[in-house]
């Protein structure tokens, strides 16, 4: 488990980072959202030593964070750090040289990813003379090939189709099956909403939103429904449970009152009519997102 506590990051009079506080369990996906400048990479880089934060605590299984501990994160930074004139198996071995791994191992290692990433046929290639698409495929083996406990991924699918992007996705997937810690930090909040399972959005350095996915959907959510029935839409209006209902083609969205769960009230609705679709209206994340930083804006 990774825990940070009270972390702050002074640049002069700028707060990069303000008193920040996270957990990131294992067999979980944290992801660390927010605008650019807000406080993402500063957070990042103080994880990984790369930078010393004024203030505050980091520990892995309750451990301080060590010079030993950072051979046991995997870093997938967003600006792609691989060395252009380089073929792809020597940046490989370089970059498993300096998380402690020998020669033989390397090897046997990155062989595996390639052919796990269909580009076994690249290994002997110039960096350079690589898509968009194999490079990341290389950082992403960079990041990876020491089996690490703690992996920070920012913008891992950048530069991958889709179908690439689901096979990215499914590696992560497997990493949690085996109880990593897993950082997410991306712009794609669809990308996010799908893997992440907590949340933490920053603006300026703070803590705006906090908690799992599931608690800050109903927190933003309201209690709306979506439903299709049989007969008169005017009846909605006889319920008390509902405050307003919005009527489409063929479909009605309703917000119900706090003290009745969608379940209850499709119980009641089904004595009365005939209901051929019910669904629960959630807010994307991207809309949490984008409300809470005009909110935060606007004070």
């Amino acid at each position: 488990m990774l825990e940070v506590k009270n972390l702050s990051k002074y640049f002069g009079s700028i707060k990069a980072v303000n008193e920040l506080s996270f957990r990131v369990n294992r067999g979980e996906i944290f992801g660390l959202l927010g605008p650019n400048g807000a406080g993402k990479s500063t957070t990042i880089k103080s994880i990984l030593n790369i930078i010393k934060p004024n203030d505050g605590e980091i520990f892995f299984d309750n451990h301080p964070i060590d010079e030993k501990f950072l051979n046991n994160i995997g870093y997938l930074p967003e600006e792609r750090g691989l060395y252009k004139k380089s073929k792809v198996i020597d940046v490989i071995l370089y970059f498993a040289s300096l998380k402690g791994l020998n020669s033989n191992e390397v090897i046997s290692r990155a062989n595996f990813w390639l052919e796990k990433l269909h580009i076994t046929d690249l290994k002997n290639r110039k960096i350079e003379e690589l898509s968009k698409g194999n490079q990341q495929k290389i950082q992403f083996i960079s990041a990876v090939i020491h089996n690490p406990d703690l992996l920070i991924l920012d913008e891992p699918f950048s530069g991958f189709d889709p179908i690439n992007q689901q096979e990215i996705k499914n590696f992560i997937l497997d990493f949690l099956d085996n109880g990593k810690c897993i950082i997410l930090s991306t712009h794609q909040m669809d990308t996010a909403e799908k893997l992440c399972s907590e949340i933490l959005l920053l603006n300026n350095g703070r803590s705006v939103l906090q908690g799992t996915l599931q608690e800050i959907k109903k927190k933003f959510g309201g209690n709306h429904i979506r439903v299709n029935f049989d007969g008169d839409e005017n009846i909605l209006s006889s319920f008390t449970e509902v405050i307003s209902y919005e009527v489409y083609s063929n479909l009605i969205d309703i917000h119900l009152t706090d003290n009745i769960s969608p379940s209850d009230f499709l119980k009641k609705l089904i004595q009365r009519v005939s209901v051929n679709h019910f669904s629960i209206i959630e807010p994307t994340l991207e809309k949490i997102f984008i409300d809470t930083i005009k909110n935060e804006k606007s004070k």
